[in-house]
């Protein structure tokens, strides 16, 4: 029997801003989304009915009933298109990254398993539907179907992917506190800030990059450090290592992240992080590249 296996990576929001809350509730939103070589892993094969079994260091406590992210879009996509999925699916995650930690994890696993429906069926389906299919699991669940350097907009369904991004190591601290998405926007004090700046045409250097971040923020940031304030913590301790370009907290955390132009800078920063919370989630990892 042949085995399917996607990567699940860690999204990481290098900028997010908060620009109009919708009369539905929803907060449309600009943000540069990068990846990172470190993840959740997904293995499948055909099975005459759908399973999922979960390990890994964050398997605790996650459901592997239909209610899980990964099982809802091998119903969706089986119901949009039952010619061009199996019988039953078969399905393991190894749970690497945090639960509840603003990088994605639950996202990116869903869309691993798309790609592995993808990866069985005969033939593809048109990539616009797939695409809407994708936001009806998630907001952030189209980005990581693409899993490359991206800009979203709307409510995160609206993607244009890089053609070029600087070579840069990442860094990522999680307190393994939990946060609720809903509690930070709930104590968000400004629904409708600024765009992103427009990027560089050619984006290519660290230095370049660090210059336009310089301008930008993750607006949900400080209604987060209210929350956990470990964040706010983490970020100055990330900022005064070595080498870092840009400390700062992804998606609506608690997870922060330093970037560096160098892997030797990466890894001694995440050592000197593991030195100073031993019972924390770090890891280092270079970013995924546009081509690679």
């Amino acid at each position: 029997m042949v085995v399917y296996q996607q990567d699940a990576p860690a999204k990481i929001n290098l900028a997010l801003h908060i620009t109009r809350r919708r009369e539905d509730g929803y907060h449309e939103l600009e943000s540069l989304i990068v990846f990172a070589g470190v993840g959740d892993d997904l293995d499948g094969e055909p099975a005459e009915a759908d399973s999922l079994t979960i390990s890994g260091p964050f398997a605790a406590g996650l459901d592997a009933g239909p209610s899980n992210l990964v099982l809802k879009a091998v119903a969706a996509f089986r119901n949009r298109w039952p010619h061009l999925a199996p019988q039953g699916l078969k399905l393991h995650l190894t749970k690497n990254l945090p639960v509840a930690s603003g990088i994605g994890g639950g996202s990116a696993d869903a869309a691993a398993a798309l790609r592995i429906l993808l990866d069985i069926a005969p033939e593809h389906p048109p990539m616009g539907e797939l695409m809407d299919l994708a936001t009806t699991l998630g907001a952030d669940v189209p980005c990581c179907l693409v899993s490359r350097p991206l800009v979203a907009r709307g409510i995160g369904e609206i993607l244009s992917p890089l053609p070029d991004f600087p070579k840069l190591y990442i860094v990522l601290v999680n307190p393994l506190i939990g946060v609720v998405t809903a509690d930070v926007f709930r104590r968000l004090r400004s629904h409708d800030n600024y765009p992103l700046p427009q990027l560089p045409e050619v984006l290519t250097r660290p230095a370049q990059l660090g210059l336009w971040l310089a301008e930008t923020r993750n607006d949900l940031e400080p209604p987060a450090v209210k929350l956990v304030p470990e964040i706010g913590i983490l970020v100055d301790e990330l900022a005064e290592t070595h080498g870092c370009i840009l400390a700062r907290m992804s998606g609506s955390g608690a997870t922060c992240f330093a970037l560096f132009g160098a892997e030797g800078q990466a890894h001694e920063a995440a050592a000197q992080m593991g030195r100073l919370h031993p019972d924390y989630w770090v890891a280092a990892a270079p970013l995924l590249q546009p081509s690679s």
